[in-house]
């Protein structure tokens, strides 16, 4: 049974802006784990924003707005299949499991424009 939907879309140039203005974002908001795949490329920009949708899209599944959680307590993974996953941990994980989420869907694109993360919270 779906207990919460999430989506985030994040404009590629404001964040591209943002993290040009801020770098210490990139700490902040993800784990080394995401860093490092980001820094497979040469512009991370993409990927960051992607896992910042996700993120952004955890918090709408969960019922949450800024500072319900921990941004860091969100991660992507990926399978070496390619696909991604999310890791949840933290005061994200206890307001999941209170919830009754026992497992998560995403799905991430992007354009050159744009990212999108979709997230559902499985109950039950």
């Amino acid at each position: 049974m779906i207990g919460g939907i999430g989506v985030d879309s994040v404009e590629l140039d404001r964040f591209r802006e943002a993290l040009a203005r801020t770098p210490s974002l990139i700490e902040r908001l993800f784990s080394d784990g995401e860093r490092a795949d980001a820094a497979k490329r040469a512009d991370p920009t993409e990927r960051l924003a992607v896992r910042f949708a996700a993120k952004e899209a955890v918090m709408k599944a969960l019922g949450v707005g800024i500072g319900g959680i921990d941004l860091r307590d969100v991660e992507v993974a990926k399978a070496e299949s390619g696909e991604p996953s999310l890791v949840i941990t933290g005061r994200a994980a206890q307001l999941a499991s209170s919830r009754g989420v026992t497992r998560w869907h995403l799905s991430l694109t992007h354009t050159e424009r744009s990212a999108i993360a979709f997230v559902v919270a499985e109950v039950g």
